[in-house]
């Protein structure tokens, strides 16, 4: 999808106001979250280093990414790999993730889950030591 170019959009209203009332939202923002224990941040890039393999082995399979079941609504949330990966740099980064866009329209054949995503890679990791002990 192409972006508007910022010369097509309206003037902002508020340029230059100092009461701009998107202060606030910065303000309700800033909220500034626990910073990730090392513990946290040790999972976090293990679970990075794991996305970079699922995704090197699924993606080939026609996987766009992982399904997660949220407890909050009890709705699966599709992630494909890119979001999930960027999600997981920001919760390091930052020690949150921000909202974002649900998936349009997924497909849920297209997307597996965290734990098949290992199981897979624990099959393929045994095929493979198996093949190498047969040679």
């Amino acid at each position: 999808m192409r972006g508007v170019r910022d010369d097509a959009l309206p003037p902002d209203p508020f340029a230059g106001d100092p009461n701009d009332p998107v202060w606030a939202l910065d303000a309700a923002d800033s909220d500034a979250p626990e910073p990730v224990s090392a513990q946290e941040r040790d999972e976090l890039l293990a679970d990075l280093r794991d996305l970079a393999v699922y995704q090197a082995l699924l993606e080939q399979r026609s996987v766009r990414g992982v399904v997660v079941d949220c407890a909050e609504c009890q709705e699966p949330h599709y992630h494909d790999w890119a979001l999930l990966r960027a999600s997981l740099e920001q919760l390091l980064a930052d020690g949150r993730m921000r909202p974002h866009e649900p998936a349009y329209d997924p497909n849920p054949a297209a997307y597996v889950s965290w734990e098949y995503c290992r199981g897979y890679t624990d099959g393929i990791t045994a095929a493979a030591r198996q093949t190498a002990k047969s040679s």
